[in-house]
């Protein structure tokens, strides 16, 4: 197939082109914002820099293409909480104006990426497809958002649309915002790991190739206008993997400080995968302990990857984030 794989530069899209780059032809749209870069897809795939929101452009990009996967996204909820305007933009307006482009080009597929998180938060047991949406942040409201525009293009129009939502991705090229490379980085550097409020928040863990694995089943034998949960195999507490990554890198739990909890933090998130192992045959390759020893060796020896990011912007986000600056 010829696909248009947007948001590709980013960490789960690079990692999805890199797992399908051999069996198709792909071309990659991202606007290159500060999580996304060239330097995280691999050589010979065609990069066209610019954003879904751009209707002439995505038309001019979906001639000729047979389905179209998009990781598009911005991605932080602490970042939503400050400014939720470029979220709506590109949750919202940027899928409707693929689906609208889907339509008018005739393009055969379209695949949502989403996340766990528009479900809201779960005390006891884990969300399936059928449970109702009811996101907690300007992030999860915005993907929802999107998410309700595919099922509805699907429904009204007939688009062969499919949603694949994720659990928490971990793995190789993460932006350091997200809790495992930055503990790791900081580790690394002997400075302090910021937990949030108690750090008893709970997390469904997914290694982001099982995810990439996922898409791509659901992608090629997913039913038209439905739903499916990729949740990884293990649940456990922030705190917890945090002491994890502390051990992984020599360092000391004195290094772990506890900070003023995220404003409406969801307490605990769990996916139900049973969907998706029953009807494509999908199952997480990859636990916890194994992924996260496999992350921590990635930064590890990849300096010259995440070096270049702890000198520029993410170094006044750090300290606007958390009123302190990184060693």
């Amino acid at each position: 197939m010829r696909l248009l794989v947007t948001g590709a530069a980013g960490f789960i899209g690079s990692t999805y082109v890199r797992l399908v780059k051999d069996e198709h032809e792909v071309v990659v749209l991202d606007k290159l914002t500060y999580a996304g870069r060239r330097e995280n897809l691999p050589d010979g795939v065609e990069l066209v820099v610019g954003a879904i929101e751009d209707r002439e452009l995505v038309l001019q990009l979906t001639e000729g293409v047979d389905a179209i996967v998009n990781f598009a996204a911005e991605s932080h909820v602490d970042r939503s909480i400050a400014d939720q305007n470029a979220f709506a933009r590109t949750h919202v307006i940027g899928t409707s104006v693929l689906l609208d482009a889907v339509r008018q080009r005739g393009v055969g597929r379209y695949l949502q990426v989403s996340t766990d998180e528009v479900y809201g938060s779960i005390e006891e047991g884990s969300f399936t497809e059928t449970s109702p949406l009811d996101p907690s942040s300007p992030y999860s409201a915005t993907k929802a958002g999107g998410d309700l525009l595919v099922s509805a293009y699907a429904h009204t129009h007939g688009v062969e649309a499919v949603i694949c939502r994720g659990s928490n991705n971990y793995g190789p090229r993460q932006y350091p915002e997200k809790l495992i490379p930055l503990c790791v980085l900081n580790a690394l550097h002997g400075d302090t790991l910021p937990v949030y409020g108690d750090g008893r928040q709970v997390r469904n863990w997914l290694y982001v190739e099982d995810f990439c694995r996922g898409i791509n089943v659901v992608l090629e034998r997913g039913r038209p206008g439905e739903a499916y949960n990729v949740g990884g195999p293990d649940e456990c507490e922030n705190i917890e993997v945090v002491q994890r990554i502390i051990e992984l890198t020599g360092g000391d739990e004195s290094l772990i400080e506890y900070v003023e909890d995220r404003p409406g933090h969801d307490r605990r998130y769990s996916l139900a995968s049973d969907k998706i192992r029953a009807e494509l045959g999908w199952e997480a390759q990859v636990g916890f302990d194994d992924g996260v020893a496999r992350t921590v060796d990635w930064y590890r020896d990849n300096e010259p990857w995440w070096e270049p990011i702890r000198s520029g912007e993410y170094r006044e986000y750090y300290e606007r984030q958390y009123g302190r600056s990184l060693l």
